[in-house]
């Protein structure tokens, strides 16, 4: 049974990657804005599959909307250019992604913004007991592992200036606020390349995160939140080299 089930998983997701590309060349091909209908029409698609293709496909660019009709969108075009233009936010997405599909736990990528860390990137749990973080949202980069693995790559004079300016809040009694012992985890980090916070911001999750350098300078960092119901050692490990691979993907990128 459970192979049939497999199997059954496999050819849907194949049908739907099929569809989806029939849409687009569908599109495309005809040098018009379509509605909906016409596209069920010619392609034999089934109106509710259809609309969440269409959905997705918007969402990303690949097609546009203009009232009940729909056109090749931007997305396309990028795609075709020698140079891209992709943002940091649309090359991190996928991988952000595959990482959260993965684990199916919560998976970001933080950019610095002073002395606090961003979320420009942000997949949630499909699980009931899940940690939720919003695309746009900032905390102080000492209380999250993104936070941490980015501190790690400053220099010691910007070190020196973080530690002068920076106010170390203490959001729970885990919170690592002591200037000795902060630096001594950089030191960590910089040997290991994975940051680590065992409820530092929220109780009852644990954060793991990996720095991202691009053409050798650091640009953000990856960053897992898992309850710590399921942080078990196996998980940790699990994600610790997820963490590794998915960033050198986008490092070799």
């Amino acid at each position: 049974m459970p192979a049939i089930g497999a199997s059954a998983a496999s050819s849907s997701q194949v049908k739907s990657a099929t569809r989806t590309l029939d849409i687009i060349e569908y599109v495309v091909s005809q040098r018009r804005p379509l509605v909906a209908q016409e596209i069920a029409t010619a392609l034999a698609i089934p109106v509710s599959s259809l609309s969440y293709l269409l959905s997705t496909l918007v969402e990303r660019d690949y097609l546009q909307r203009e009232g009940r009709r729909y056109r090749a969108g931007p997305g396309l075009e990028r795609l075709q250019a020698h140079d891209p233009g992709f943002t940091l936010a649309e090359r991190v997405a996928p991988l952000v992604r595959t990482l959260r599909v993965q684990l199916n736990e919560t998976a970001s990528f933080f950019v610095r913004s002073g002395w606090e860390v961003e979320a420009i990137v942000t997949e949630t749990s499909e699980q009931a007991l899940r940690y939720a973080v919003d695309a746009g949202a900032r905390a102080p980069i000492h209380a999250l592992s993104a936070g941490k693995a980015i501190l790690s790559s400053l220099p010691d004079e910007e070190l020196v200036e973080f530690f002068r300016e920076a106010e170390l809040t203490s959001f729970t009694d885990r919170t690592v606020i002591d200037e000795g012992r902060l630096r001594r985890e950089l030191q960590e980090i910089r040997r290991s390349g994975i940051a680590r916070t065992d409820e530092e911001y929220s109780l009852g999750i644990a954060g793991l995160g990996r720095l991202v350098r691009i053409d050798g300078e650091p640009v953000g960092a990856l960053a897992v939140a898992i309850p710590k119901a399921r942080f078990t050692p196996e998980m940790k490990e699990r994600a610790t080299d997820l963490l590794r691979r998915t960033a050198a993907l986008l490092e070799a990128a």
